[in-house]
């Protein structure tokens, strides 16, 4: 424990496990500990008799639920955009050959009621019943113009300076209704608002044409995909990656004592009476509670069910986003559900959740319109969590806090904060330009 090290991590939630392998793989020397004695913090995969000890206290499951080591039930689940920033962080470090993917069969939303499929292209926004007539003319008109928008070719911006004109300007120009509007600024581009509206529309665009790329690229019925066995495979993935470049891992490490010299800056991190050296920390924000604020929560449940997600067409891996609207609410809601396909669960058994930010403090009540899309279900789970900030001055203090995971069920916000922490701590933007062929998903 007495060596200098350049970068101590604790915690091997997702986002300490993919920096600790950025870093790694720059040449930097990492040791990476936590507190537990298993991977993966927050965003950890449980077996069923874990999950029973962590929301009934008891370690004896009902046996009509089946073998509790066929339960890989991920605490943060979130799907993976196949052509998104995780990938190709993935991909940049070479961890893709430690994982198996499969693509996600469905992506919906919820709108007026029901759930419908999301289009994504010009030729299913004409098959889409989320429209009328006239509107899918002026939405196919919208999704050709995406698809051939090129920011470095200014003959497809039809005049328009993307980075200036609002995605609410945008909207008008195409004469699109609000109803459409909710269904792609919500479930195409990922918004968790929409105050994206009154911002320039060149992210919205960016978005959408992410989605239908990565729809095209596994041909499924989503532009998702998800590891087999779960996320849990992801801290443990990188965990091998680093020690392949020299660096150490050690779980189970009580208190893990962040030390500062007289500046404030952090020298050193001490558990059970030994100090390990380092000129910067890493951490989630458990690690340093005076460093962080609370700035929400996030409500959610847990389902287990022998059947999909009603009106998702049998999928077996799904994702429904009901945007806020919809339900009257400041935030988004979302439904995960994957199953068997993916090897998280006991054959012709599904796991579901639904998540938001949560705006009351009644999570039972303030789930119920997606829990109610779930149908049946065999058991079921409440939980709410505090999402935290850092506030701290890392160029001050050499701490680098990662932010907690917030309700979405895709990846795409807590790989903008990976990335950001990594420019923080290194200096140096990512490249992010490789070649995607190198995830392929698991063979059927």
């Amino acid at each position: 424990m007495d060596e200098e090290y350049d970068v101590i991590v604790l915690g091997t939630g997702l986002k300490e496990c993919i920096l600790s392998g950025l870093l790694s793989v720059d040449g930097l020397k990492v040791l990476h500990m936590d507190r537990n004695d298993y991977y993966g913090g927050e965003s950890t995969s449980l077996n069923l008799i874990q999950l029973w000890k962590r929301f009934r206290g008891s370690d004896k499951p009902p046996a009509h639920l089946g073998s509790s080591r066929d339960y890989n039930v991920d605490m943060i689940p979130k799907f993976i955009m196949a052509n998104g920033a995780l990938v190709r962080v993935l991909i940049h470090t070479d961890v893709t050959k430690y994982l198996y993917f499969k693509a996600v069969d469905g992506s919906f939303v919820f709108n007026k009621g029901k759930v419908h499929k999301v289009p994504a292209t010009d030729m299913e926004a004409l098959k889409s019943p989320l429209m009328g007539i006239f509107e899918k003319r002026r939405a196919r008109k919208f999704f050709i113009y995406v698809q051939d928008y090129n920011e470095t070719d200014p003959k497809t911006h039809e005049g328009m300076d993307l980075t200036k004109v609002t995605t609410r300007e945008l909207i008008v120009k195409y004469g699109l209704s609000e109803n459409t509007v909710d269904f792609i600024g919500h479930s195409l581009a990922l918004h968790r608002d929409d105050r994206y509206l009154d911002e320039p529309a060149l992210d919205t665009v960016k978005r959408m044409k992410l989605y239908a790329e990565s729809l095209a690229r596994f041909a499924g019925g989503s532009p998702y995909i998800y590891p087999l066995y779960g996320l849990g495979e992801l801290p443990q993935a990188f965990a091998r990656l680093s020690a392949v470049y020299g660096g150490t891992y050690m779980l189970n490490k009580p208190e893990c004592k962040v030390e500062f010299d007289e500046e404030g800056k952090v020298c050193g991190v001490t558990s059970e009476g030994e100090t390990a050296k380092c000129k910067k920390v890493v951490c989630d924000p458990s690690y340093l509670p005076n460093k962080v604020r609370k700035v929400g929560k996030v409500a959610r449940a847990i389902a287990i069910m022998n059947h999909p997600i009603p009106n998702t067409n049998d999928s077996h891996s799904v994702q429904v986003i009901i945007p806020q609207q919809q339900l009257d609410r400041k935030s988004d809601m979302y439904l995960f559900c994957c199953s068997y396909s993916h090897n998280v669960a006991p054959k012709g058994k599904f796991i579901a959740f639904v998540s938001t930010e949560a705006e009351t403090d009644n999570p039972e009540t303030e789930l119920r319109p997606g829990i109610d899309l779930l149908g049946n279900v065999d058991e079921i789970f409440f939980e709410t969590y505090d999402r935290y900030e850092p506030v701290n001055e890392p160029s001050l203090d050499n701490c680098f806090i990662s932010a907690s995971y917030d309700a979405t069920t895709h990846f795409e916000s807590t790989v903008v904060d990976v990335l950001n922490m990594y420019t923080l701590i290194t200096g140096k933007v990512l490249d992010l330009n490789v070649d995607l062929s190198a995830a392929s998903a698991a063979e059927e």
